[in-house]
Parts: structure tokens; sequence; C-alpha cells
């Protein structure tokens, strides 16, 4: 098996949804041939906030690796800072925001449900 290293800080950022921040991918069939799982990094500034949608039969797993903000899951409101994550099932949903003075640095893995063979 090969190895394969990434420089995250190398990889280009896009923005894809407007007020949803800066994404760049980091882990993906294409980058190292990642097959059951995609991740990402992602940037919010103050004011930003990231959605997460519910993903059918996959797993998503968000961890705050920098600042502090608030996740809404449930309709309630958690104040979070670095070091905290949180799990979403397929049919779950969640959005993260900034707190009032700061930004997020945050890693975002997408686990599909792998099929029993």
């Amino acid at each position: 098996m090969a190895l394969t290293f990434i420089d995250t800080n190398q990889r280009p950022r896009t923005r894809p949804v407007p007020g949803q921040g800066e994404v760049a991918q980091i882990l993906n069939r294409e980058l190292c041939g990642a097959q059951n799982v995609a991740g990402t990094l992602r940037w919010l500034a103050n004011g930003e906030r990231f959605d997460l949608g519910a993903v059918a039969d996959s797993h998503q797993l968000v961890y705050l690796m920098q600042g502090a903000g608030v996740i809404t899951l449930n309709a309630k409101d958690y104040a979070v800072k670095k070091g905290a994550g949180i799990y979403l099932g397929p049919a779950e949903t969640a959005s993260i925001r900034v707190a009032p003075t700061g930004a997020l640095k945050l890693f975002h893995l997408v686990v599909p449900r792998v099929k029993d063979r």
C-alpha cells in the first residue's frame, strides 16, 4: 500500500456556498484513493455559518480545530470551542456559526454507509 502525503496548507480553497466559508478538499478518491470517506477543512469568518444537511446513507463528523462558536442541533444551541465535535447520522441536520468575535476552522468528514457484500 502506497503512502500519500497531502499538504493541507497547499490545497486550494473555494467558496461553494455564499456565507458558508472557505473550503479545501483534503481527503477523497481523487487525492489519495479514499473510497469510503471524504474530508474537508472549512474556515468560517465572523457572520458566517455552516449548515449541515442530512446526507442519505452517510455519517458526518465535524471537529472544531480552532476558535469558538455555536452549534444548533434539534433547535437547541450549544456553545462550543476548540476540541469540540459533533456527529450526525444519516437523517440528522445541524448548523455551526462563529462566536460574535472570532473565526472557526472545522474538519468535516463524510462517511457513506458501506453495504455488506
